[in-house]
């Protein structure tokens, strides 16, 4: 059985400060989208790739990869978007088992409307705190990270 390599200390004040900033920064922009948005973090990125996707829809699958969510819990998250008249589902016509959802007028606009907010947050709870050079480093570092979580056979989004 291979030995333990504990984390010495600065290793540990990484994963720290990695899990602390990571919490914060998703509690502060969970909130700030709940109070002006009335959407959940997961709801506005889903929001977010619809509209960025060729013809504002993507198969639920591959929502859910993007996202790096589950299918079950994408299903909740986009029912409840359907529910408030913001994304839309239909079926696809090539695969029976296929899935599609897609962003209505009223769900584009909440988007509009929401992402000026939310990305003055984001500034204020990550970017705007870094200098460039300590963005470069956070960029490159934890893109690192989801490329070996992902895998060899996946690319990163």
């Amino acid at each position: 059985m291979a030995q333990t390599r504990w984390l010495d200390e600065q290793e540990m004040a990484a994963w720290r400060g990695f899990l602390a900033a990571g919490h914060l920064v998703a509690r502060r922009l969970e909130q700030q989208l709940k109070d002006e948005a009335g959407l959940s973090h997961t709801q506005y990125e889903i929001l977010v790739h619809l509209s960025a996707a060729p013809d504002g829809a993507l198969r639920m699958a591959d929502l859910a990869e993007r996202l790096i969510t589950s299918k079950s819990g994408l299903t909740y998250q986009v029912a409840q978007l359907e529910k408030a008249g913001l994304v839309g589902r239909r079926s696809c016509t090539s695969d029976v088992r296929g899935v599609f959802a897609e962003l209505t007028e009223q769900g584009a606009a909440v988007l509009r409307e929401a992402a000026p907010g939310h990305v003055a947050a984001v500034r204020e709870a990550l970017i705007d705190v870094l200098d460039r050079e300590q963005l470069v480093v956070l960029a490159e570092a934890l893109g690192e990270v989801s490329r070996r979580l992902r895998g060899p056979d996946r690319t990163g989004e």
